[in-house]
């Protein structure tokens, strides 16, 4: 049974930064792509960054390019999001996610979630 348990979201002011952690059990952590996806009140679950199960590719949307980065530790089972120069639009809850296999860049490609971290950006 895939286990995915996020945990480093918060309240930060915008310009702030939070590493969000993403623990993972249940299937062999480094054969599979991770993710990191985000959802507003209101608004459709997006996708924010992927890695493939090296660490070598990684993808990321374009509202996060060159603010966020995504990276994995697979002695440790664990993914990251280093979340940097935060704005009061990236307030979401954060879902971890894993893929069915290599593929990191779209919502179709994964299939575990996590509960998701709340993380708030004050202006």
């Amino acid at each position: 049974q895939v286990q995915l348990v996020e945990s480093g979201g918060g309240l930060v002011q915008a310009g702030g930064s939070l590493r969000l952690s993403c623990a993972a059990s249940g299937r062999t952590f480094s054969t599979y792509a991770m993710g990191w996806f985000r959802q507003a009140p209101g608004k459709e679950r997006e996708f924010v960054a992927g890695i493939n199960w090296s660490g070598g590719r990684t993808a990321y949307a374009d509202s996060v390019k060159g603010r966020f980065t995504i990276s994995r530790d697979n002695a440790k089972n664990t993914a990251y999001l280093h979340m940097n120069s935060l704005k009061p639009e990236d307030t979401a809850v954060y879902y971890c996610a894993q893929g069915y296999g290599a593929g990191y860049n779209y919502l179709r490609d994964y299939g575990y979630w996590g509960q998701g971290t709340q993380v708030t950006v004050s202006s």
